[in-house]
């Protein structure tokens, strides 16, 4: 039987009177031990979730941040298996923080689907989030992922009409991630207003939990986040670390997974209501 740790997560978030801090980096960026490293300390960082981007090529959701952080972890021999391996490591000591892959299902496909929920599930993989995979094609990954014992979520942007939310939120389980921004990820600043009156509709819409993302860089926008959603997601303000870090002279590893997880620790401090 599996764990529900979503589940179990956001309950106890509840219980303890505040919102969810999701972290999200890019699975082997800027290799495979740092970034089991930083994943490893991400919970003790203030991480509740952990989003684990799969590396892929060609990302449509992605902005240019998380792109670069894809195109370094393919040069340095990340792909869907080893991203499993670095799940299945993490497991190891880790057997409590929910951990949601995300990313597109060409890598899947290849990969094999079946195969694939198989040992997602088999490492410990708790959820998925398809960027590509619309409701219509229910059957080719998200109905069998389900039955396999995985959280399939489900993306709401601030263009999904009330016909299409519903049509959306169809087989939608763990959370509901809410895209806060029209775009790619890390391009544009949050509209607190905005994000306020849509997850208003939202919550109508479903009792899962609504978590928030796509443009949150400030312990502030987790804060305002926080005040109507139950957990705010911020990626590409993490990865920045990454690449600032890389980008130094010398390069140091340790700085680069230390400043990562001081500024999820930064950040994680909105999350008190």
């Amino acid at each position: 039987m599996t764990i529900d740790r979503l589940k179990r997560r956001f309950t106890s978030l509840k219980s303890e009177g505040r919102g969810g801090f999701v972290s999200f980096v890019t699975a082997g960026d800027p290799d495979f031990d740092t970034s089991l490293n930083i994943v490893k300390l991400l919970p003790q960082a203030g991480a509740d979730i952990i989003e684990l981007g799969m590396p892929f090529s060609d990302p449509m959701a992605d902005g240019p941040i998380i792109q670069a952080s894809s195109q370094r972890a393919l040069a340095s021999g990340m792909n869907l298996r080893n991203t499993l391996k670095l799940v299945e490591s993490f497991r190891r000591d880790d057997s409590e923080t929910p951990i949601v892959l995300m990313g597109y299902f060409n890598p899947i496909y290849q990969y094999g689907s079946r195969r694939f929920i198989e040992d997602a599930v088999g490492v410990g993989v708790d959820g998925l989030i398809i960027v590509d995979l619309p409701p219509e094609e229910d059957d080719e990954l998200c109905q069998p992922a389900r039955i396999g014992g995985l959280n399939w979520i489900r993306l709401v942007t601030p263009t999904t009409n009330s016909d299409r939310m519903q049509l959306i939120l169809n087989n939608a389980s763990g959370f509901v991630y809410y895209v806060s921004i029209a775009g790619i990820t890390g391009t544009q600043p949050i509209s607190a207003s905005a994000v306020s009156s849509s997850i208003a509709q939202l919550r109508n819409a479903t009792a899962l939990p609504i978590a928030v993302g796509f443009g949150i860089n400030t312990v502030e926008q987790v804060s305002d986040v926080i005040k109507n959603a139950d957990a705010a997601v911020a990626g590409s303000i993490l990865i920045r670390e990454i690449e600032k870090a890389l980008n130094a002279n010398p390069i140091s590893k340790s700085e680069l997974v230390n400043n990562v997880l001081k500024r999820t620790n930064e950040l994680s401090k909105g999350v008190i209501l």
